[in-house]
């Protein structure tokens, strides 16, 4: 939750019925009912991220501060008045469900703030529900935490273990032997078709960090900033991929595309303006008072094509700055601030393969997005391609931000 706003929300109500068979699915889910599409919990060698066959595809959902607390006993926040009787977390968990069935995701991103801890009665049962949606359909799903997630009877580090012990959960905790800070630091890698020249290779690499949550430093007032330790694990991590890919047979031209999700924006995302985004701007950029490098990190780093955070909850908009798309989600949850009449919403990223003249799948060819509403016609608005292989200029859309002039 960001914005200084003491707000919170919801979208187009759902019977009462269906939401308790929702919640009935749900709970069974996180009880751990539910089974695995071949893919086992983090760490498990079952688990291998890769795109499809048939289409040449990798498709993420990502979804910001669901604000999940205590399911039908959490009311919902910023909706019409016609909507407010029976509004609830299962209003959120019915989202998760339509957009899960409709969009047909490989991988599901959780990106912050997706228990409001301070209204939870028990965190880990809350974060129970909150994910099950995604057990229950057997998706894979990866997740870092915000500023809102310890709040409640867990401490960032338990919601971290806590997260990383999940059915389908490929999120970890922190890489093995390395000083970092925060919690929820590591990457995943998604392979290529399985049986192609790259089906061994990772031809998309996605990283998650933890943003923090509040300034430890008291001379700095507000809210928490990715630090030089992670920046290092980071830089270190891609230089690694990179040169694995560009150098191990069959050795590749150029670096494989990067993607990375983290909670709160960096300052940068206060480049932009309503000329130079798709999406909406309705509420301040709520980043750190400081600025810790990590945009410089990632142009540096070479293959980053993306960032994609939420905490702006009013906020919806990508903007390209120095070859790299700055995403927000948009607000997701009920039970966390929004606008009235403004509708919840999901960001999805669909990457596409290459393909030869003899059918063959190759390296990423392009990465688009678009967000889904949870209006009653689950509308696509704002599709648009991030970016294409073979163009690395600017486009009308990319600002060159005060420090470019």
């Amino acid at each position: 939750m960001g914005g200084g706003l003491g707000l919170r929300r919801r979208g187009a109500q759902r019977p009462l019925a269906l939401l308790l068979v929702l919640v009935a699915a749900a709970a069974g889910a996180a009880a751990g009912k539910g089974k695995g599409k071949g893919k086992g919990a983090h760490g498990s060698t079952s688990t291998r991220l890769r795109f499809r066959r048939d289409s040449g595809t990798f498709k993420v959902v990502q979804v910001a501060d669901m604000h999940y607390a205590d399911g039908r006993a959490t009311a919902c926040e910023d909706v019409l008045p016609s909507q407010v009787a029976g509004c609830s977390d299962l209003n959120t968990t019915a989202f998760l469900y339509r957009v899960f069935r409709d969009e047909d995701p490989d991988l599901v991103v959780f990106t912050g703030d997706n228990i409001y801890g301070a209204d939870s009665t028990d965190a880990a049962k809350s974060m129970d529900a909150a994910i099950a949606p995604a057990i229950d359909m057997k998706l894979p799903w990866a997740a870092v935490i915000g500023n809102h997630d310890q709040e409640g009877t867990l401490s960032r580090e338990g919601v971290m273990h806590h997260l990383v012990s999940m059915k389908n959960s490929l999120s970890g905790l922190n890489p093995e032997g390395v000083e970092i800070d925060g919690y929820g630091n590591y990457n995943l890698e998604v392979s290529g078709v399985n049986g192609t020249s790259l089906g061994e290779k990772s031809v998309l690499n996605l990283y998650f960090l933890d943003s923090g949550d509040y300034s430890t430093v008291p001379s700095i007032k507000g809210y928490g900033w990715i630090k030089a330790s992670q920046q290092v694990w980071f830089q270190q991590t891609s230089s690694s991929l990179q040169r694995k890919y560009m150098n191990e047979t069959p050795k590749q031209k150029e670096p494989a595309p990067g993607l990375v999700f983290f909670h709160i924006p960096l300052p940068e995302f206060s480049s932009f303006t309503a000329a130079n985004i798709t999406g909406v701007k309705q509420e301040g950029i709520s980043s750190a008072s400081i600025n810790s490098g990590f945009f410089a990190s990632m142009v540096e780093a070479g293959d980053v094509k993306a960032a994609f955070i939420g905490h702006d909850h009013l906020n919806d908009f990508c903007g390209k700055l120095r070859g790299i798309q700055l995403c927000y989600a948009g607000g997701f949850g009920y039970h966390a601030y929004g606008k009235a009449g403004w509708s919840r919403r999901a960001r999805v990223v669909y990457v596409q393969l290459e393909k030869t003249d003899n059918g063959e799948w190759q390296g990423v060819k392009s990465i688009k997005t678009w967000k889904r509403l949870d209006d009653p016609q689950l509308s696509t608005i704002d599709s648009e391609v991030l970016w294409n292989r073979g163009f690395n200029g600017k486009t009308g859309s990319e600002t060159m931000g005060a420090f470019d002039q």
